[in-house]
């Protein structure tokens, strides 16, 4: 049998006195994807940083293709053949691409740097990727996110890595660009590098990986082949209970009533002839492929990218969205999908953070809703270190609660959810899944947009699937994957066939 690259044994790492991970093993083998799943406090992102020369290991021991390592900062593990592609990228956006692949150690020729030289040897290892759309000479910060982690890679091996990790890759792209992304990870296993990938996507993991490591409370629960794991056991290793749990039925004494907010014939450039309605009570789940027109809905609804045509009611009486300020005012919440650029101040902490929009567009509200943010943030569970925590130093789970908490001030109406739970471990799903139900039981009307089928499924009372900026489709609670797909593609099948609309 193939010996493993890197292996890890005993692992354990603390800080202010709190264990975070306790005697951890890994092994990670050539030409294999590692799966690392767990949590947010599992301890996964200490073991990563361990393996990566973040942090220094407090006991337990490394070993790297046959040698016993102790890396003390990321650039010596990177010059050993152990990189890191960490979600937030380490990047130069205003140097090209050459120059942030060969950042510090450039090639020189006559004792000046070789530009030319630089930019062919970029452009031979983004051919080893099988990419051929990245100029070398390109301002890393024209390049999107997906080739921004493109660049990242390919900086990882100009170091000639033995072993790649990946944190949270797919995160903020597009459904394109996760296949991208696998046909990479397949050119890297054909190289015999050992891929550690870290993912909240199970459906990622059972793709990719050949072998899955469970970590819970900074312990490891498990490691062995992916094959031998069903979605079911590795969500009950990961959580302590079942997916069948993961999607919690309506509240006893949840009433779907009136409508709440309705649209009629509504448009703008990006979506057509919107008829929507939401009622009171009700969650109704957006599903469409990438570029459908969903979140293009939310910020119509929302006011920040506002209708054109058609008309809009809240609760019977015409309201006019033509600003984010006006929809708020009307009741209406948007928790976008980026809530690091888009939805926190990271640099605040989580009480401003919760009473910024009180602040902006109820400042005669401030005083009560200081009183009472308090509690808002308790119901939600937020794990932090007090209120007065900024809250860049949170977990993903945990900012995007104190996203809610911030809507949840304003009391709102109508919630407009826009991926709620990207980037969030299964737990912390599961507390945005309670949420939801409970909104609902309130009378709250709720728009849920989810690129995951499972979710707008298990939490839907009704289905509505765009295509090509336009309702294609309502479907029922519980429609199956394939009658959501058939109208996300514009084909609807029918007993008698397929039929293209």
């Amino acid at each position: 049998m193939t010996e493993p690259i890197l292996s890890a044994t005993g692992l354990e790492k603390g800080f202010f006195g709190v264990t975070v991970l306790k005697g951890v093993g890994i092994e990670l083998y050539p030409g294999t994807v590692h799966g690392l799943v767990g949590e947010n406090g599992a301890g996964k992102s200490t073991l990563m940083k361990i393996l990566a020369g973040v942090y220094v290991r407090d006991a337990g021991e490394v070993t790297f293709d046959g040698t016993v390592v102790n890396h003390t900062h990321p650039l010596q593990a990177m010059r050993a053949g152990v990189a890191t592609v960490f979600q937030e990228f380490n990047l130069l956006p205003e140097r090209s691409v050459a120059e942030n692949v060969f950042l510090g150690r450039e090639p020189r020729k006559h004792g000046f740097v070789d530009n030319a030289g630089m930019a062919r040897k970029t452009g031979e290892l983004l051919a080893e990727l099988g990419i051929d759309f990245i100029d070398p000479s390109s301002r890393v910060g024209t390049l999107s996110v997906a080739e921004q982690q493109i660049v990242e890679i390919t900086k990882a091996l100009s170091f000639d890595a033995k072993v790649i990790s990946m944190d949270e890759p797919t995160a903020a792209l597009a459904d394109n660009e996760v296949e991208l992304l696998y046909g990479i990870i397949e050119r890297l296993k054909a190289r015999g590098v050992a891929i550690l990938y870290v993912s909240h996507r199970l459906k990622e993991i059972f793709d990719l990986c050949d072998t899955i490591t469970v970590l819970k409370d900074g312990a490891l629960v498990s490691s062995g082949p992916a094959a031998d794991l069903t979605t079911d056991e590795l969500v009950r290793r990961m959580v302590g209970r079942s997916i069948s749990t993961f999607f919690p039925p309506a509240l006893d004494g949840t009433v779907v009533g009136d409508t709440r907010l309705a649209v009629e014939g509504g448009g703008n450039a990006y979506i057509s002839d919107v008829d929507l309605d939401l009622r009171a009570g009700e969650i109704v789940g957006i599903a469409g492929l990438q570029g459908s027109g969903r979140t293009e809905l939310a910020e119509a609804l929302f006011g920040a990218a506002p209708f054109t045509r058609g008309s809009v009611t809240l609760d019977g009486s015409r309201v006019t969205l033509t600003s984010p300020r006006t929809s708020v005012r009307a009741g209406i919440a948007l928790i976008t999908e980026d809530r690091k650029a888009q939805g926190l101040a990271l640099n605040q902490s989580v009480l401003d953070n919760a009473l910024l929009v009180i602040r902006a567009v109820f400042p005669n509200r401030n005083r009560v809703a200081r009183q009472d943010v308090p509690g808002v943030l308790s119901s939600l569970e937020i794990s932090s270190q007090g209120t007065g925590q900024e809250v860049q130093f949170l977990s993903g789970g945990n900012q995007q609660k104190v996203v809610l908490a911030k809507w949840l001030a304003t009391r709102p109406r109508v919630v407009v959810l826009d991926e709620p739970t990207r980037g969030i471990d299964v737990g912390a799903k599961v507390a945005v899944y309670n949420l939801m139900r409970e909104l609902a039981h309130s009378g709250v009307a709720i728009l849920m947009i989810s690129s995951e089928l499972p979710e707008v499924i298990g939490m839907s009372d009704r289905i509505l699937v765009m295509h090509d900026g336009r309702i294609e489709a309502e479907l029922d609670a519980g429609s199956s994957e394939e009658a959501v797909l058939s109208a996300a593609t514009g084909t609807l099948r029918t007993t008698e066939g397929e039929v293209t609309l």
